[in-house]
């Protein structure tokens, strides 16, 4: 899938923004914590958790994904990186997904509650979508090929915790403004929040049959499951489950009948 076709100058351009987002990404937390400026992203998760909690610990798999998007982000700007489809297909989007995440954590700082949403959706929005458009090149391509591992990988860890995090962040600004429909328990709400979840990363999964999507999926949902045994143990295994369905769900999906799906898939095509 990679090619050595030599980037142009438009599309050189377009990888260094990319980097430039990335590092956005990656610094502006980092700083907002050293300047102590304003609310920390863990001290705005946490001002209105009572509908739904997540363990603080939960939050260090932001240190993979970073790590991730800079493998990413770096790999574009070298020489010898060629200017494969995936590169190309997930570049502008992955730009907008690092400046969406970044400015979320400037306006968590603010408490500007309502573009928390906007930026966290958005940004799960423009990294899941070219994931689903791009589908059956993801599945097509080799185990060892390197975009599987350094553009696919980080673009679904990404996804991953976003599809997570975004309804988290709804439920826990709804909560803190009053805005939680009442004919519904919060513990109701958490447990539609979490449903809601489970079926996205197991249809993003069955199309794109990669893990990597449904392992930051299952790690935030098993921190539910510790934050929410202390004071709800209903909603704490709710989670615990929906986090096992994820994976169970995902092995099947991408290891176990990967085979199979794609010889209906070929046979479909023939006809």
């Amino acid at each position: 899938m990679s090619s050595i076709v030599r980037a142009t100058p438009a599309q050189t351009t377009r990888r260094l923004i990319v980097l430039g987002t990335a590092l956005f990404a990656v610094i502006v937390g980092q700083a907002q914590v050293a300047l102590g400026w304003g609310q920390t992203p863990a001290e705005f998760s946490a001002d209105s958790d009572t509908t739904l909690r997540v363990a603080g610990y939960a939050f260090a798999i932001w240190g993979v994904i970073y790590l991730g998007l800079l493998v990413y982000a770096v790999r574009q700007v070298l020489p010898q990186t060629g200017e494969s489809l995936l590169i190309h297909r997930f570049g502008w989007p992955s730009a907008l997904a690092f400046a969406g995440i970044g400015l979320w954590v400037v306006a968590a700082a603010l408490d500007a509650e309502v573009a928390t949403i906007v930026l966290i959706f958005g940004s799960l929005a423009v990294v899941l979508i070219p994931l689903l458009q791009n589908a059956g090149a993801i599945r097509a391509l080799p185990v060892r090929e390197r975009d599987r591992w350094m553009v696919v990988w980080p673009m679904a860890l990404l996804a991953g915790w976003l599809t997570v995090a975004a309804p988290l962040n709804l439920i826990t600004v709804a909560t803190g403004n009053g805005d939680l429909p009442a004919f519904l328990s919060p513990t109701v709400w958490a447990v539609i929040a979490i449903g809601v979840v489970v079926a996205a990363a197991l249809a993003v999964t069955q199309r794109i049959r990669t893990v990597a999507y449904v392992i930051p999926i299952a790690w935030g949902l098993l921190g539910a499951f510790v934050a929410e045994q202390p004071r709800n143990t209903t909603l704490a295994y709710v989670a615990l489950a929906a986090a096992v369905a994820v994976l169970v769900g995902a092995i099947i999906l991408s290891l176990g009948l990967i085979r199979g799906v794609e010889r209906r898939d070929a046979v479909r095509n023939d006809t």
